[in-house]
């Protein structure tokens, strides 16, 4: 039987001020007990979440959320009202932060108070509609340039690989030795987003330096193929660096990340003349309305696409 929680088990003491034009807060803690209560939140917030089934990522980020809204709410859980967190979502709004953001504050604070404190709030805050914005990739052309910018091997066999099998940077960093077959030139991601397996195409111009990468730093079956520190896989946030650096010194005026290599990868194969099924097995998509968005970025000429002027025109010269 699942324990139940306490609102009082949550009772602390904060002190600060929030200055709400900024988003910034200040808090000071009047006891240490005010640092164990948010470990206990963290607790029951891995504990419910595993039990219903939740992605670690998922609940690392509710976490994270639920903490910097109670700093900003200034009050004990078991105060919070409905009015608070609108208050607190409108304040987002004016904070311009993103709808896909806001709606991960909401879902997390929905989550915590229903499901792991057993309190319903009904609050009167609709989901946010999330502006859809054409994803930043860059052209053929463009990533020579980008990738001839980036000096370190590892750094830049680890670019290749995102953009040539259309990784995202979560399953890059995570790759084992074990999920690669070269012989076969695929590989399979293993629990990745939505918990499912995916298959992974291999660049033929990269099994060779994928070989010796692997042979030189002495890598066995379940190894990380790009270890980080102490054993570790090498982390996101060493990627975003890589790739901002590479960027700038590429001389490239495009905001990309790490995923504009994902988008870059699906954009040239559409122009390279594959179909979307075939790009959104490849980009593990469970829809394929998420895979049509690269229709909008590949050049139309590429994808058998005539501007009907041109038809008209054409048939006008041939006639006499």
């Amino acid at each position: 039987m699942q324990e139940a929680v306490k609102v009082q088990d949550f009772l602390f003491l904060v002190r600060g001020k929030c200055h709400w034009t900024t988003g910034q807060v200040r808090i000071e803690f009047i006891n240490d007990n005010a640092y164990n209560i948010f470990m206990r939140i963290a607790e029951l917030l891995q504990r419910e979440g595993l039990r219903r089934g939740l992605r670690a990522e998922t609940i690392k980020t509710y976490t994270f959320t639920i903490e910097k809204f109670l700093r900003i709410c200034h009050k004990e859980p078991h105060q919070v009202t409905k009015q608070d967190i609108e208050q607190y979502i409108i304040q987002l709004i004016k904070w311009n932060r993103s709808g896909s953001t806001i709606n991960v504050h909401l879902h997390a604070l929905k989550f915590f108070y229903e499901n792991v404190l057993g309190k319903r709030l009904l609050v009167n805050v609709p989901p946010i509609k999330v502006r859809k914005r054409l994803p930043e990739f860059l052209e053929q052309k463009e990533m020579n340039v980008f990738f001839n910018a980036v000096t370190n091997s590892k750094h830049k066999l680890l670019l290749l690989f995102t953009y040539g099998s259309g990784f995202r940077v979560s399953e890059v960093v995570k790759l084992k030795v074990k999920d690669i077959n070269l012989l076969a030139g695929h590989g399979w991601i293993r629990d990745g987003k939505g918990g499912k397996d995916r298959m992974f195409l291999i660049p033929d111009c990269l099994k060779q330096e994928i070989m010796e990468w692997m042979k030189n730093n002495n890598l066995q079956e379940n190894d990380w193929l790009f270890p980080g520190y102490k054993h570790e896989h090498y982390s996101e946030s060493s990627v975003r660096k890589i790739v901002e650096i590479a960027r700038k010194k590429a001389g490239i005026l495009k905001k990309i990340s790490p995923h504009s290599l994902r988008h870059s990868f699906a954009t040239h194969i559409l122009e390279n003349g594959y179909s979307l099924i075939e790009v959104k097995e490849l980009l593990g998509h469970s829809r394929l309305e998420t895979t049509m968005v690269y229709t909008h970025l590949a050049k139309p000429k590429l994808i058998n696409v005539q501007s009907p002027l041109d038809g008209l025109m054409s048939h006008e010269n041939k006639t006499p």
